[in-house]
């Protein structure tokens, strides 16, 4: 995944440690926002799904990909100028051929739609997970299901649980800043803020899109099937 300014840089670096070097200030953080990330999703710890219940669809910060921010930088955007914190927006997994991807269909009316057919809303993780101490800044989207749909609460905590799509490749908007990044006594008081984060993701992304043209059109970047352009 490479960041940009509607340009293309050097990869982005993930040798980083957890200083609080890339903590801004909530308005400073909202300022920069949205942000456009196109990617592949790869392996990450799996904690997501084992030890929380709640399983993220980590990005490759190593392959090539896109992103953009929403305004202009002194200088070429890295990784590292992603503030941590938690945040919301919209992610779909695109599928191999995405112009076909509305046409996809397993012959049984019932079944649920494939995860590159629909756009989700997204609680995103970007940091270093302090609770577990990590060495290495990651950027992890939970993909929220509709209420309506089955996969919606179907994790051991009650959250989305889709199956797996590693070396998908995903588009990812990261539209709203929701709170820092924090460590948390034990699994259950963090499993207690991410179920809080996921409720004011999905809260947000109903009802901002109604005020906003602006994250409409975020949304709409990241349903469109054909090839996407991060250029706000």
């Amino acid at each position: 995944c490479r960041i940009s300014n509607n340009h293309h840089y050097n990869n982005m670096s993930t040798d980083n440690n957890n200083n609080g070097d890339d903590v801004a200030p909530p308005q400073e953080i909202s300022q920069r926002l949205p942000i456009r990330l196109s990617s592949c999703v790869v392996r990450g710890f799996g904690r997501g799904s084992s030890d929380l219940g709640i399983p993220t669809a980590n990005l490759d910060l190593n392959k090539q990909g896109s992103a953009s921010w929403s305004v202009p930088e002194a200088r070429a955007p890295t990784l590292q100028d992603l503030p941590t914190g938690i945040y919301w927006g919209y992610a779909r997994i695109v599928g191999d051929n995405d112009d076909d991807d509305d046409d996809d269909t397993t012959g049984d009316s019932s079944s649920q739609p494939q995860p590159q057919q629909q756009v989700y809303t997204a609680a995103i993780s970007i940091g270093y997970n302090p609770t577990y101490g990590n060495e290495q800044k990651t950027i992890e989207p939970h993909l929220i299901a509709p209420e309506t749909d089955a996969r919606r609460h179907a994790s051991s905590c009650g959250e989305t649980v889709m199956g797996d799509f590693y070396d998908r490749s995903i588009r990812l908007s990261v539209c709203g800043y929701l709170r820092p990044e924090l460590p948390f006594e034990g699994l259950e008081k963090l499993i207690q803020a991410i179920k809080q984060d996921i409720v004011q993701s999905v809260e947000l992304g109903k009802t901002v899109p109604t005020k906003d043209e602006n994250i409409q059109k975020e949304h709409a970047w990241v349903a469109a099937s054909s090839p996407p352009s991060t250029s706000l």
